[in-house]
């Protein structure tokens, strides 16, 4: 059945594969984005839809103002559902409360009290938080298994540490937010959030150079522009891995599937090792074999996690890429990009 949905932040790198398998799946979308040059680029990827009118945009400059949503949750035909994926992901910044805290925490409340207020057919809002919302940074047993359960204990004082510590709180805060507000607000939408870790995946938005990609797959870029050629490819700093596509079923189907509401997912593939990324790069690209570098410090090393996502398998039905499947498409998508 074809929902009227509202997306935020649509030219993400997550937003732009949700946006496409919402069209896809039929739906009509209303995307936001923070300039009329980002609705351009993407009305240019997705001119068929926009020629149907099965897609159109909300311009919304800073998500963290006050009312920043109130006009975009407005529609005729009214909304039915909302993914709201708009919140910053990086680590270039010295103000973590002003560059991260405050977009994330202020964005997601302020578009639950707009719906809330001004969009009643609205019955579904999914949020994209993050595995930075589970995953305790000091570290668990070896062997521990995360889920949908665990939530990351940052204080709001660590938060403003550094700009890791910033991030992962942003989600963290924005998360816990949005599940207060609907059990106190009691609204007539339930709440669904998608907890992703590391996403790879194929860059389907323009990019006009490769400075510019999203932050999850940086390591891909800088591995075949050489960086690790002289020193090696390091251990990773995440345990775990999605690829975007995958993603992007799980945003739609927690919209879509009626059980799904009031649910965590914990999204992802499994494990992963900076050493198998790099042996695929050096398997499936021969120009890139020489600028991989040493592998024998990017194992797993001891001591890690382990996960549960059988709930994104049995609620959301995601069946989940490989490994070599996801750093393959990704790395093919990156060869066309401008250094």
């Amino acid at each position: 059945m074809p929902y009227r949905t509202l997306l935020t932040g649509g030219s993400g790198f997550i937003a732009t594969h949700i946006l496409e398998t919402l069209l896809k799946s039929g739906h009509s979308v209303v995307t936001t984005v923070r300039s009329q040059e980002k609705a351009d680029r993407i009305q240019s990827a997705f001119s068929q839809y926009v020629d149907s009118n099965s897609l159109s945009f909300a311009i919304v400059p800073d998500i963290a103002a006050a009312g920043a949503f109130d006009a975009a949750v407005v529609s005729d035909p009214p909304f039915d559902l909302v993914l709201h994926t708009a919140s910053p992901f990086h680590f270039n910044t010295k103000d973590s409360q002003k560059d991260l805290l405050d977009p994330a925490i202020n964005g997601t409340t302020g578009i639950l009290k707009a719906i809330a207020k001004s969009a009643p057919h609205v019955k579904r809002v999914v949020i994209t938080s993050s595995f930075a919302a589970i995953v305790d940074a000091a570290g668990k047993p070896a062997g521990y298994v995360y889920s949908e359960k665990d939530w990351n204990p940052i204080t709001a004082e660590q938060a403003v540490a550094n700009a890791g510590f910033g991030y992962r709180a942003s989600k963290t805060f924005a998360e816990r937010a949005a599940w207060e507000f609907v059990a106190k607000e009691k609204p007539g939408f339930d709440l669904v959030t998608i907890n992703p870790p590391l996403v790879f995946g194929p860059v389907i938005h323009h990019l006009s150079s490769l400075s510019s990609l999203n932050t999850s797959n940086e390591l891909l870029r800088d591995i075949i522009q050489g960086k690790y050629q002289a020193e090696g490819l390091p251990r990773a700093g995440v345990f775990f891995w999605v690829d975007v596509r995958d993603l992007a079923d799980a945003h739609v189907h927690a919209a879509e599937r009626k059980e799904a509401g009031g649910k965590r997912f914990f999204v992802t593939a499994g494990d992963y090792s900076n050493e198998e990324v790099g042996r695929i790069v050096q398997e499936n690209f021969s120009e890139y074999k020489d600028k991989v570098g040493d592998l024998s410090k990017a194992g797993y090393g001891e001591g890690r996690p382990k996960f549960d996502n059988k709930q994104s398998l049995e609620v959301l039905g995601i069946k989940y890429r490989t490994l070599e499947e996801s750093i393959v498409d990704t790395v093919k998508s990156l060869k066309d990009i401008p250094a």
